[in-house]
């Protein structure tokens, strides 16, 4: 079994920035990417995000790239479009049947519940206008959001981080649960795969980002240590032990600067046996930016 040295893990030192911040400053955010290699097109889906009384997620972009550094835009759907107050992470997907899908984390107004919903079209250009289906709708007592999904063997499986809104002012806590489906439209809840660990940097929240490997089931996950530190999560490593991930370790991934998040990282297997990794990143100004870097 691999240690976590062995594994390809994303860092901040050497990698270079894909999309810039929107603006300078504190919640001026480009990031919540997630990405796939097709055919030799590397296809990247994030979020912008604006601060709180400015604007949040205000919408989600889908480009495409030879290089995976340099990207070209092909579509954006903006948060009015669906009555969402804002956008989190996004997931480009290629359908079995043809086609490509978006998936979308969703705000509901004036509250803190969050859906998730999916778009299909075609091509990735026109998923703007592509036929909308609401996947994972949440509830009164649970908010679902920044979904990993992945199709092996005949059947997709998601990640789903979810937010418990059972207690008003701690609706920031996260824990990841796993959902499959025959279709990637009606899925089936599998129950609770990964939460924090009491007195450690993950304590408050615990978000599945990205699979590195089936075999054991190895995930890139996000976390925090307290409630004050939303927004500003590190990445760490979880491995499959009897059913559940298990984090490992107490050294996560982070930005060196100001806030030090580095957070909801991609990861995309190169034919040459590395891996190209993308993030969001805390820059020395407060903002975030989205970076890449190969490992």
């Amino acid at each position: 079994m691999p240690t976590i040295a062995d594994l390809a893990v994303p860092r901040f030192e050497g990698s270079q920035v894909v999309v810039p911040a929107p603006d300078a400053g504190p919640g001026n955010w480009a990031g919540a990417p997630s990405a796939v290699l097709v055919d030799g097109t590397f296809w990247l889906t994030y979020r912008v995000r604006r601060p709180v009384g400015v604007g949040r997620g205000v919408a989600v972009s889908v480009a495409r790239s030879r290089d995976g550094e340099t990207f070209e835009t092909v579509t954006e759907v903006y948060r009015h479009a669906f009555g969402a107050e804002s956008f989190e992470r996004p997931v480009l997907t290629v359908l079995p049947t043809g086609g490509w899908r978006l998936y979308l984390s969703c705000a509901t107004p004036g509250s803190k519940h969050w859906w998730i919903e999916a778009l299909d079209a075609e091509t990735p250009a026109r998923l703007a206008s592509g036929v909308r289906r609401v996947v994972f709708p949440g509830g009164p007592s649970m908010a679902v959001k920044d979904p990993v999904i992945s199709q092996r063997d005949g059947y997709w499986r998601a990640f789903i981080c979810c937010h418990p809104l059972d207690d008003a002012g701690d609706e920031d806590r996260m824990t990841t649960h796993l959902a499959t489906s025959r279709d990637g439209l009606g899925w089936q809840w599998q129950g609770e795969i990964l939460a924090g660990r009491p007195g450690r940097w993950d304590a408050r929240g615990t978000r599945v980002t990205a699979v590195l490997s089936d075999d054991p089931l190895t995930v890139l996950y996000d976390g925090r240590a307290t409630a004050e530190a939303n927004w500003f999560e590190t990445t760490g490593v979880a491995r499959e032990r009897d059913g559940v991930l298990v984090p490992s370790g107490d050294a996560p991934a982070r930005s060196p600067w100001s806030d030090r998040s580095l957070r909801y990282a991609s990861a995309v297997p190169l034919p040459d046996g590395r891996t190209r990794f993308y993030f969001e990143a805390a820059r020395d100004d407060g903002a975030h930016d989205l970076r890449t870097v190969v490992i």
